[in-house]
Order: structure tokens, then sequence, then C-alpha cells
């Protein structure tokens, strides 16, 4: 089972950030409006509790970590976040300077030409030419179509970027966790240990069916969902599992649980990449049990795929 199994490839060669002449407007000016949910700060056992999770991927020893109080977004950046940011800007994302980025197959919507090649060992990714946030799923599409979905084909360098423009900040992997877990102590998933409702409703976007050619979209959607679709944890969160992963601001390292710090862990030195969490519309147990909340995975930075976004803390 490995480590990028339903996450977008690496690119071979690296760039500097996108974008031209980027300015900081902070949030108050942006135009972009940050529904925040504000987090008590406090105690936690952060890790995988149930022995459940990838030993590669470090997800142990569970470990006391102490969060100080603060406001992150509800829901990930939508398109339409996005789109207003570049518009003020004209910033370039990297999946746009590069010229291509990772789309799912069944996601495809570009003529056959477009189609590049596929994923070493994961040959449902497809390297798209045109395929970047404004095309998500190639020339054929565009993000106005679907305006409240959050955005993708966004590397780690291109949040960041937004985040400076916006007077906002990428969440530090122990801040995500403890706000996913909603103030639930120990649980598997953000909602309880139960992947399903008491009605057997669903309660996140994630893949149903068999991976990676059948999916019967119970849960409504083959693809990513709106934000807001699913139910809020605790804490007022919504989709903290599935529809897409979240980037964070730490670099990763598997071993990093062993000896982090109790207060504010703010992640390694360095990393092979940086985390992601939360899991997205194309994980599933039989393969991708990542959308348990102590589940943790990385990219390289200037990586994007269209499974992949963020959401943002306030400074």
């Amino acid at each position: 089972m490995s480590g990028s199994c339903c996450c977008g490839g690496g690119r071979d060669q690296k760039v500097g950030r996108g974008g031209s002449g980027l300015v900081s407007n902070g949030d108050p000016f942006s135009g972009v409006i940050h529904d925040d949910a504000l987090i008590p700060g406090g105690v936690f056992s952060m890790g995988d509790a149930f022995g459940e999770g990838y030993a590669a991927n470090g997800e142990t020893p569970v470990h006391e970590v102490s969060i100080d109080t603060f406001r992150m977004d509800r829901s990930v950046v939508t398109n339409e976040m996005y789109s207003r940011f570049v518009d003020a800007t004209g910033y370039k994302t990297e999946a746009e300077l590069y010229g291509n980025s990772a789309v799912f197959h069944l996601l495809l919507a570009a003529p056959p030409q477009d189609v590049l090649g596929q994923a070493s060992g994961a040959p449902w990714w497809l390297s798209v030419q045109g395929a970047h946030w404004r095309n998500p799923g190639g020339s054929n599409s565009h993000w106005s179509d679907f305006p409240d979905h959050p955005v993708v084909h966004v590397s780690h360098g291109d949040a960041l970027a937004y985040c400076e423009w916006a007077g906002r900040r990428l969440p530090t992997e122990a801040e995500w966790e403890y706000a996913a877990r909603g103030g639930l102590s120990g649980k598997r998933y953000a909602w309880g240990d139960d992947l399903y409702g008491p009605q057997g409703e669903h309660l996140c976007n994630i893949w149903q069916g068999t991976f990676p050619d059948a999916n019967s979209a119970d849960d409504g959607y083959l693809g990513t969902a709106p934000v807001r679709t699913f139910p809020p944890n605790g804490y007022g969160l919504y989709e903290v599992a599935g529809n897409v992963w979240e980037w964070c601001s730490d670099w990763y390292l598997p071993r990093y649980y062993r000896n982090s710090p109790r207060e504010n862990p703010q992640g390694p030195t360095i990393g092979a990449g940086r985390v992601m969490r939360g899991g997205s519309y194309l994980c599933h147990d039989s393969y991708c049990n990542r959308y348990r909340v102590a589940a943790r995975t990385s990219n390289t930075p200037d990586s994007s795929s269209g499974n992949c976004g963020f959401r943002t803390v306030a400074r």
C-alpha cells in the first residue's frame, strides 16, 4: 500500500514559486471573506490509537500535544475564493507554469492528445496538458462550473501565496488534527468511530466501489463535492475527512512523532515533502484508509493534483 496511492505524483524538476509581483493585501482588503471557527486551546492525544495506520507514515506513538486557541476556516478555500486572489494579483500557479497537472482518469475533460502519460505505479493518474486550477479536468472544463467546490491543482507554494495575499497562514499538522477531532478524544473519525451515520448516511466524500474503475458514487459524488455538503464536526469544520487532501505548513518526517514538542509543535525543520491531511474523494479502506483523523501523508511542495486543496488559519 503505497504512501502516494491516492495522491498526485511529484514533479521531476523544480521551478520558483508562481506569480508576478505578489502583494499582500490582508484579509480585510482582499475581497474574500473567511468564515472562521474558533478552535479553543487544549490538550489532546495526537496519533493513531487503533493500530490502523500505515507504519511508514509514522502515525505513532500517540503523544500528548497542547494547542493554543486559534481560528480556522470552516471549509477549504473554494474555486471562487481562489479566483479573486488570481484576479487581484495575476498569480500563476505552478501547474500553469509547468503546463500540466495530475487528473484522475474518470474525471478527464480534455481531448486524448492532451494526455501526456500516466503516473508510474498509479496509472489512474493522468498527466494532462492544460490541467490546472482554472481547468480542473483539462481544457474542456472550467472552475466557474464548480464555484463552491474546493480549489485543486494547487501546490504547497500556491497555497502559501494565497495565504500571503489574504493575510492568513496554513495550519500546522498538530493544529489540523486537533481541530479535525472536533473536541472528541481518541476517535477514529472526526465524528466518532463508525464510518456511517445512525441511518447509514454518508458523512464524507470518499470512494465507493472497486478502485480505480468502478465508483458507485453512493455519497453523491464521483469527484469533489461542494464545500459544506456533509455535516460539520464538533468545532463547526466541514469535510475534514474526504473530499480533498489539505496542505499543512509542516515538513514531513515519519519519525517526527517520536520526540516532537508538546507545546504547539511546528513540525521538523527538514523533510522529503509537506504534510497533507484528511484524505480525498479517492480514498477507500481497501487501499487508502486515510480519512481517519490521525492519518497523514505527504507530497513534494511543487506537486499538484485534482484531489488536493487547503484551508487557512487566521494570523
